[in-house]
């Protein structure tokens, strides 16, 4: 404390020397002593309203959106800074407003730094901290029953393929997770292991939205892409987008009965979903209609309770933004390819996935686990942000999963002082798979390979491409039409035109004024030329569309096609390249009720293990094909093995099953909670190969 306030004082000092509107002295002038008196006052009085006053500025906050609660931070720190200098016993203190914000936002990031150089240098300090705040929480819970059992902790490595994760445990990228593993660096003793590594595999649409809602709620059917079209409702459904999330838990609570994983004494932390939990941060499906009941509280308070971390994220923040320009900027010079642009916003949308997200998520799951909260699910975003634009193997990717992995050390650190002891489940909701986009390659995008495909318009630059001269070409075959001109007197009503929709390498054509799924028979009659031009692509794997002789129909290559009941591992027909498991998927898939027209699959190289993405991805995930349907689940060995009899886990809804069973062998006998709305009723270089619920802590995590 003393360290921390001496360097204050001399922030003090240099910021009145530097800045014209901020003065520690009168008019008049006084002595260096009195001016350095003032400067100490002025410094432990801004310290003291920071420890005492701001946690209650925040806590009466707590109903402002996160992002605008962010933002007036240095507003008020400012103001803190204006109070101390006129409660200041010198009173000499001057500054303007705005130059107050910026005074006290130095000033919050220079005691913060100073404070953590010199805990980091301390292991004992840092240790002693820690012992004391779980003390604290200890004693502020004498007379209540405490935490029965372990707590679990799932988190989520949002993109982190097992293929990857094992990389970076080599490499040395991630030793936390390497230790657990019994794979420590190089020279250093190895440790018995204390978790196991299990891969899974996702089903076809091996994406966040599909993963995340079959491992919190149970259930992810009807949920064929990251984006899609409903015809009866008219409506695209994004699995990203707000009233969408919230759309996707409410029919998966209706489908299973239950609120979710978390709904006996959980937190959901940075998730698409709840999952059924009290405690929610960053949680997309109930960010469209928050009340009272859901905002969420203690994760923002136990962030923002110190000033600190709002300027230390910030300073994060722009440092990030300079990271990913200057990346950006060194592959273009380097001519890397395949590269995507990486302008516009993307630097921003970039750091705010690795360092807002990210502090505010593990700060929420600090506060949860010194509260004692039974399960906690928090989703950690950043590699998979980074590698879509700079590739699942990148440099910029492996330097993410160094700064995960030192989010990890902390959250273990943290996990020893908490009430309750902790298991800690590390897992993913999918891998990625690296290559080209369809642009790239092709010159022209799936949606103008579908219009051309239709006879419609494309645009001249798609249209002199090989593959738009060709589409063209099989149009005017079909149709019978001997001259190039005539392709352009070809114009479908505009009703016609299909709705064409990208998630990583799998692609959606529908069919908008056609209410039912379009057959392959209905299609033709329309669009003679379209499914062959797709299955014949270079660039596509295989195309499934309904049939109304064979109920489902896959369509490859070169008029290779196969009934969907007749699909299977030994006889895979166009799937062949996919690996085990994709017959199985595909033919999942195809009995959703909101499964496309047309479903379009890119081609995959099982040798390169590389997709073609239909968005500007270089790193991608969406569809099958290589890594991408290939995550982990990385458990402490004194759970049960999530794989039973040797069985491969396939499905996110069997992960939900196995997360459940865990959740059972922690506290003894727990169901999850009946939703209150809810009726109660009971491939390529990846080998493919409540009875009564806990006693809830209604506590507020920043009260540690």
């Amino acid at each position: 404390m003393l360290a921390v306030w001496a360097v204050s004082t001399l922030t003090l000092l240099a910021l009145a020397g530097a800045l014209p509107d901020f003065r520690l002295q009168s008019r008049t002038g006084e002595s260096a002593t009195q001016i350095g008196v003032t400067a100490a006052l002025g410094a432990g009085a801004f310290g003291l309203l920071s420890s005492l006053v701001w946690p209650l500025l925040v806590r009466a906050l707590l109903l402002v959106p996160a992002l605008v609660l962010g933002l007036l931070v240095f507003f008020l720190n400012g103001s803190l800074l204006l109070v101390a200098l006129w409660i200041s016993p010198s009173g000499q203190g001057e500054a303007e407003p705005e130059t107050a914000v910026v005074v006290a936002a130095v000033m919050s990031a220079v005691a913060s730094a100073t404070g953590g150089a010199l805990a980091v240098r301390d292991d004992d300090a840092y240790r002693r901290r820690l012992y004391r705040l779980a003390d604290r929480r200890r004693r502020h819970a004498e007379g209540r029953p405490g935490p029965a059992g372990p707590g679990t902790l799932f988190l989520q490595l949002d993109g982190v393929g097992h293929d990857v994760l094992e990389a970076a445990t080599e490499k040395g990228l991630m030793p936390t997770v390497a230790t657990w593993l019994g794979r420590p660096p190089t020279g250093t003793t190895h440790p018995r292991p204390t978790h196991r590594l299990t891969p899974w595999r996702t089903d076809w649409s091996s994406q966040t939205g599909a993963s995340q809602l079959g491992i919190l709620h149970g259930s992810n059917h009807d949920v064929p892409a990251f984006r899609w079209y409903e015809k009866d409702r008219r409506e695209v459904m994004v699995c990203n987008r707000p009233a969408s999330a919230a759309e996707l838990q409410r029919r998966a609570i209706d489908r299973t009965g239950d609120g979710g994983l978390l709904t006996v004494d959980g937190a959901s932390r940075g998730n698409l979903f709840s999952g059924g939990a009290d405690q929610l941060a960053l949680v997309l499906s109930i960010a469209a209609r928050r009340g009272r009941r859901n905002r969420s509280r203690a994760g923002y308070f136990a962030y923002f309770s110190d000033p600190a971390n709002a300027v230390r994220t910030a300073m994060s923040f722009v440092a990030d933004v300079g990271r990913e320009i200057g990346q950006s900027t060194r592959a273009r010079f380097a001519e890397q390819r395949p590269r995507v642009a990486r302008g516009g916003l993307y630097p921003f949308i970039r750091a705010f996935a690795t360092v807002v997200e990210r502090d505010v998520v593990v700060s929420a799951v600090i506060g949860d686990m010194f509260a004692g909260r039974a399960a906690i699910y928090a989703d950690l975003v950043a590699y998979d942000e980074v590698a879509h634009h700079s590739g699942p193997h990148s440099r910029d990717a492996a330097k993410v999963l160094e700064r995960l992995d030192r989010s990890l050390a902390l959250i273990a650190q943290v996990a020893e002082h908490a009430p309750r002891a902790y298991r800690i489940v590390l897992l993913s909701d999918h891998g990625q798979s690296p290559g080209e986009t369809f642009l790239g390659r092709y010159g022209l995008t799936l949606g103008n390979l579908v219009r051309a495909g239709c006879g419609l318009p494309v645009p001249r630059r798609a249209r002199r491409t090989h593959s738009g001269a060709e589409a063209r070409a099989a149009v005017r075959a079909a149709l019978r039409i001997p001259v190039e001109e005539g392709v352009e007197e070809y114009r479908p009503t505009r009703r016609s035109e299909p709705i064409v929709l990208a998630s990583g390498n799998l692609g959606l054509v529908s069919f908008p004024d056609v209410p039912h799924r379009m057959s392959r028979e209905e299609i033709d009659a329309r669009h003679p030329a379209l499914l062959s031009t797709l299955a014949n692509h270079p660039g596509i794997g295989f195309v499934l569309v309904r049939s109304e002789e064979h109920g489902g129909l896959v369509l490859g290559a070169h008029g290779a096609e196969i009934p969907v009941d007749e699909l299977s591992d030994e006889h895979p027909g166009p799937l062949a390249d996919f690996g085990p498991g994709a017959a199985e998927a595909v033919r999942r898939t195809h009995g959703f009720p909101h499964v496309a027209d047309i479903m379009v699959n890119s081609w995959y190289d099982p040798a390169d293990g590389e997709v073609l993405a239909f968005e500007e991805q270089i790193g991608s995930h969406g569809g099958l094909g290589g890594c991408q349907a290939r995550p982990f689940l990385m458990s402490p060995l004194a759970l049960s093995d999530p794989a039973e009899d040797d069985e491969e886990l396939v499905g996110a809804e069997q992960i939900h099953r196995v997360l459940r069973r865990w959740l059972r062998e922690a506290n003894g006998p727990q169901v999850p909670l009946a939703h209150d709305s809810a009726p109660q009723r009971g491939a390529g270089n990846c080998a493919t190969s409540h009875d009564e619920p806990a006693p809830a802590n209604d506590q507020n995590p920043a009260d540690a």
